[in-house]
């Protein structure tokens, strides 16, 4: 089961298939980023929802490794924050500096990008405006912010796990799935008669003065944490033959809702992400169902030792740091240079992507101090 210490084998394969799934997403976007109806934007919105579950999984994995904490509080805080904080300090300077010159060099491809937002001046701003919140040079940094709040409430969360019985567990988990299904129902409650509240069309107590409503506590990734050290604790002992009869048919289920929900909201709120991306949400109940069939997958395979697996598992952090200013290069190339189908030119971006964003990673790796800042 284990390879190195540290490496569960499965974990690492399971790490490196969501690193690329994430590329393939940020891949996606220059195609879906039409909004034309053209065979570009409906190989993007194929490809993006099938990838969907790329986020939960990451962060199903922190649960596998991290979940229950062993050590002082304070030795936890201070050994994850540095993997975060470092890295995400310096990945917000160097990118942003990266996208300028590379900008300033290559006219893109890519639909509807704000070149005022690459200029000189805006690009020294990013260099510290990035202490608030990401920019469109550091996207993939949303996480990693959300990151830093799971892992200052893992101790929390921790000490109950450790004491609290399958049921208990279970109880949470349901409750938090119920959560999955909030947006769906904001967005149908207009339909139903509802107004808001001045304006506001938040639900159970969600207004302009609370943003935290009845199941704000139970809500967002920290459901995936738990559920991850839930199914691990208490792993399904199914037959290969039940696992792929349950989780194929669940994953297609939450497939095609995702797929098809992403067009309908495209249709009637064209254009809109604040919509759009209600459906893509990596907290709704469509990409759960996604997430939970695949993660059970790959806990049932067994595979043995493998250096170049945990390795590479190893780096993919550090390949999600780097990767998206290479992704922007990879569709200027592929789009420009390689007359294939938008279908087989997403993966072909996501392959090259990975590949070269993994080398960098691998030869940054080598160096003493750059070790540092690739997590």
């Amino acid at each position: 089961m284990k390879n190195t210490p540290g490496h569960i084998a499965w974990i690492d394969l399971l790490r490196i298939i969501a690193c690329l799934l994430v590329i393939i997403s940020h891949s996606c976007d220059f195609f879906v980023g039409k909004f034309d109806q053209s065979p570009d934007f409906y190989s993007g919105v194929a490809w993006g929802s099938l990838v969907r579950p790329c986020v939960p999984l990451f962060v199903m994995i922190s649960g596998v490794l991290l979940l229950p904490i062993r050590v002082d509080t304070g030795v936890f805080y201070a050994r994850r924050m540095k993997r975060i904080i470092i890295p995400l300090v310096f990945w917000s300077i160097v990118l942003p500096i990266l996208f300028y010159l590379y900008l300033s060099v290559v006219k893109t491809t890519t639909p509807n990008i704000d070149m005022e937002a690459h200029t000189l001046g805006a690009t020294v701003k990013k260099l510290y405006t990035f202490i608030f919140n990401f920019n469109y040079d550091t996207i993939p940094f949303w996480y990693l912010y959300m990151l830093i709040g799971i892992y200052l409430f893992i101790p929390i969360i921790s000490a109950w796990l450790t004491q609290a019985s399958q049921r208990d567990i279970r109880r949470f988990i349901l409750i938090w799935i119920v959560s999955l299904f909030i947006p769906y129902i904001q967005l149908l409650a207009p339909f139903l008669g509802y107004t808001g509240n001045y304006g506001n069309m938040g639900l159970l107590g969600v207004c302009d003065w609370n943003p935290y409503g009845t199941f704000y506590y139970f809500s967002g990734f920290i459901g995936y944490i738990v559920l991850a050290y839930y199914l691990v604790r208490y792993p399904l002992n199914w037959s290969w033959n039940k696992t792929l009869g349950i989780t194929i048919p669940v994953f297609l289920t939450g497939y095609l809702i995702t797929l098809f929900g992403f067009l309908f909201m495209q249709e009637h709120y064209p254009a809109n992400y604040a919509y759009l991306e209600i459906v893509w949400y990596f907290s709704g109940a469509n990409v759960f169902l996604m997430t939970i069939s695949l993660f059970i997958i790959f806990q049932k395979i067994r595979i043995g030792e493998s250096a170049l697996l945990s390795r590479t598992a190893s780096l993919t952090f550090g390949v999600y740091l780097c990767h998206f200013v290479i992704v922007q290069s990879g569709y200027d190339l592929v789009h420009t240079w390689l007359p294939i189908p938008p279908y087989l030119q997403i993966p072909v971006i996501a392959v090259f992507s990975f590949t070269l964003s993994l080398l960098i990673i691998r030869l940054m790796s080598q160096s003493r101090i750059l070790r540092n800042v690739i997590g």
